[in-house]
């Protein structure tokens, strides 16, 4: 009897549950561990009801893991760290002296 390997076909790919992808699984568990405390905090130190806890927590929530999806599914795996990336390049680079591309290529001329 031949012996039957079952092939991962997930190799490279990146890790997805239930749609969100990557990093923002990470961000939706970070959120959730947040709202966690911040249930703690309102019913044990503030001493409010636990009918009003649960709405602020379950509102912040709903929110929150709707705004992980829509992320996810708008930028992608990278997509979002390539979008903070090129918020940080300038629009445009300009010199009114030529003397450092001057001072470069006298430098190069000198390693020669």
């Amino acid at each position: 009897m031949a012996t039957v390997y079952e092939i991962n076909k997930g190799i490279g790919r990146s890790v997805e549950f239930k749609g969100i992808k990557a990093q923002y699984i990470i961000y939706l568990a970070l959120g959730l561990i947040l709202l966690l405390l911040l249930f703690a905090i309102l019913y044990a130190v503030c001493h409010l009801k636990i009918y009003y806890c649960l709405g602020v927590v379950a509102i912040g929530g709903v929110g929150f893991v709707t705004t992980i999806q829509r992320l996810s599914r708008t930028y992608g795996e990278n997509g979002l760290q390539k979008r903070m990336a090129s918020a940080r390049l300038p629009k445009a680079i300009r010199s009114r002296s030529r003397r450092i591309f001057i001072q470069i290529n006298q430098q190069d001329h000198a390693q020669k």
